[in-house]
């Protein structure tokens, strides 16, 4: 857990702008947040905030329970999405330019593998081909789980490494939506209809047997361990952005959390490693009502509502200007005794 000591000093350079208390909202609760952060091992509580490099790794892996008619488009789009991402040409790319956000791509296990030349960005982690469907089977073993929180912790590592001390996570993953509901509805006691969302896009008839999946899924996890559950319903990206928010936390680096899997990811880790929770930052709450859901068993107030459904980290890279703004007004606004002003 986080070190509080400064907790008070950091509140009061706050409150001691020029600006009535509190007026900033949840800029104020940013700013407090990242100072507790980059405070942590230091004499004093620290004055300039930074932020270098933010960089958003966008996991992608494939789903057996596709097969089950859940999703609007085939496996075979995640592949397409890959490779899109890696000529520039997603929603994500477009918002990484407009952010300055850099961007990495992680193949956990995608069922067609990219085997042309590809860019420095692009990350080979696989964890095999894709899931197993969990309606009829295990999704994958324990040892593919706790291999591929290993491989999380190892691609955020190296990307604190390499300068950045702002990470985000994005997905792909054709049917994840399914598997994230199902994880979410097997960890709590939510009802798994309320779990279940349309994704991106799917018919009437589509919903209902996805909702009959996820709860059956959940009737048959519930009462089980983070571990096993992820085991019994979970994506070779979910599992990896598991590891990736506890090797972000474990480096003291703050994550902006995206979208209802992603989400559904930190709420995972959390159950795994506490700490993590004091290093999210939550950039929105997506359409999906599943995505509410767990944003309220982690007590989080995302700074969003765009009526976004998109994933690919989307939502957290537009909160990126936000984090920066809270910055700055931390950084360089002057305080009343600085600007003459009387109170």
């Amino acid at each position: 857990m986080l070190n509080t000591r400064y907790l008070a000093k950091i509140r009061h350079r706050i409150d001691q702008k020029t600006k009535p208390a509190g007026s900033l909202g949840a800029l104020e609760d940013i700013a407090q947040q990242l100072a507790l952060i980059q405070s942590q091992g230091k004499e004093d509580a620290v004055t300039q905030l930074e932020i270098h490099q933010p960089t958003v790794i966008v996991f992608a892996g494939d789903h057996g329970v596709a097969d089950e008619g859940v999703s609007i488009a085939p496996s075979e789009v995640t592949y397409q999405m890959v490779m899109n991402f890696l000529a520039g040409g997603a929603g994500v790319n477009c918002f990484c330019r407009s952010a300055g956000v850099g961007m990495k791509v992680v193949d956990c296990g995608i069922m067609i593998p990219v085997e042309a030349p590809h860019p420095d960005c692009f990350i080979q982690q696989r964890l095999g081909s894709r899931t197993n469907n969990f309606h009829l089977e295990p999704a994958m073993t324990e040892a593919q789980v706790t291999q591929g929180i290993k491989y999380g912790q190892n691609v955020v590592t190296k990307t604190i490494e390499a300068g950045s001390n702002l990470v985000m996570f994005g997905e792909m993953g054709i049917g994840n939506t399914t598997s994230a509901a199902a994880i979410l509805a097997s960890l709590t006691q939510i009802d798994p209809q309320m779990c279940v969302g349309h994704g991106t896009g799917i018919q009437p008839e589509q919903f209902m047997k996805k909702t009959a999946i996820v709860r059956q899924c959940a009737e048959k996890l519930r009462g089980e361990n983070a571990m096993t559950v992820l085991a019994g319903a979970g994506g070779f990206e979910i599992v990896q952005m598991v590891g990736a928010f506890i090797g972000a936390a474990q480096r003291g680096v703050p994550v902006i959390v995206d979208g209802f899997i992603v989400t559904v990811a930190a709420y995972v880790a959390t159950l795994l490693e506490p700490a993590c929770r004091d290093y999210m930052i939550f950039a929105h709450q997506s359409e999906e009502p599943g995505h509410q859901r767990v944003l309220e068993v982690l007590y989080a107030k995302p700074l969003l509502h765009l009526g976004l459904r998109l994933g690919e980290g989307t939502g957290a890279v537009l909160a990126v200007p936000l984090i920066q703004a809270a910055c700055e007004f931390y950084n360089t606004m002057a305080s009343f005794d600085e600007a003459g002003v009387t109170v």
